[in-house]
């Protein structure tokens, strides 16, 4: 009985640290910048950013979705669910959703997925995108830092950046 324990426990560790993944690699992180960015986007948009904005800096927890602790699919869920748009609750799910997009379509709103368990090949990692200037950068809840802005420029980014999808 104790061996199944100890496995469920060790399943659960691995799945949590790999569902939302991160890297101790540089990261761009911005403070309450929530204005300046999304003004060109539609009100509803603007909405969504804001809210996923007002989680930045929670702490990551595995199944989260409030300020005291979010995943990175559960803060996509709640931002769009203040918009009464009901959405998947898991990445894998999420990447399902809404049309295909290339990089050069993106624009705030869009969601971005990752695989970064690279054994794995599945998509593990979702981020919504807050502004589009001279780089991509998207909110996104991490294991290692919780809710934070990333830019896509970043080289762990970028190389496990897999697709973008247009939800609204």
């Amino acid at each position: 009985m104790q061996i199944r324990l100890k496995l469920m426990i060790c399943i659960i560790a691995g799945l949590a640290l790999t569902s939302c993944g991160s890297s101790r690699s540089k990261v761009v992180t911005t403070k309450n910048q929530n204005a300046p960015h999304i003004e060109s986007a539609n009100k509803q948009v603007r909405n969504i950013i804001s809210h996923a904005l007002e989680f930045e800096g929670t702490r990551y927890k595995y199944g989260g979705t409030t300020k005291k602790g979010m995943d990175c699919s559960g803060l996509i869920y709640t931002s769009f669910l203040k918009e009464d748009i009901p959405m998947p609750r898991t990445s894998r799910d999420l990447s399902l959703k809404g049309k295909r997009l290339y990089l050069k379509e993106v624009s705030p709103g869009d969601l971005l997925f990752f695989e970064t368990d690279k054994k794995r090949k599945v998509i593990n990692h979702v981020g919504l995108v807050v502004e589009v200037a001279d780089e991509i950068r998207f909110i996104h809840s991490s294991t290692s830092r919780g809710v934070i802005i990333s830019s896509l420029e970043n080289n762990y980014w970028k190389n496990n950046f897999v697709m973008a999808r247009r939800v609204l």
